[in-house]
């Protein structure tokens, strides 16, 4: 039976050599014929803790690691985290 495998962001890497990727899915919904977006978190291994929120990953279907992880992180699809930004601070004062 082949692995699962998921694209999803990183959201938390607070506990060690893990990290918690939320995968989107959308789906079409019964009656309305909306579509709509449906989210899950998954714990996922990262035993080298390299991954950092924002960066998009790909995750793939183990055997079970603990009781929550039954996935691991694959390799990185697209970097991301938190970006710095400049900002022009100067205020040209209006003429009274």
């Amino acid at each position: 039976m082949p692995k699962r495998i998921l694209i999803g962001t990183v959201v938390s890497d607070k506990t060690d050599k893990t990290v918690t990727v939320l995968v989107e899915r959308k789906v079409k919904h019964p009656l309305y014929g909306k579509i709509i977006r449906r989210s899950k978190k998954y714990h996922a291994h990262d035993a080298a803790n390299e991954y950092k929120p924002g960066d998009v990953v790909r995750i793939e279907e183990t055997k079970p690691i603990s009781k929550t992880k039954t996935w691991a992180v694959k390799d990185r699809v697209q970097a991301g985290g938190v970006q710095a930004v400049e900002a022009n601070l100067e205020v040209e004062e209006a003429g009274n």
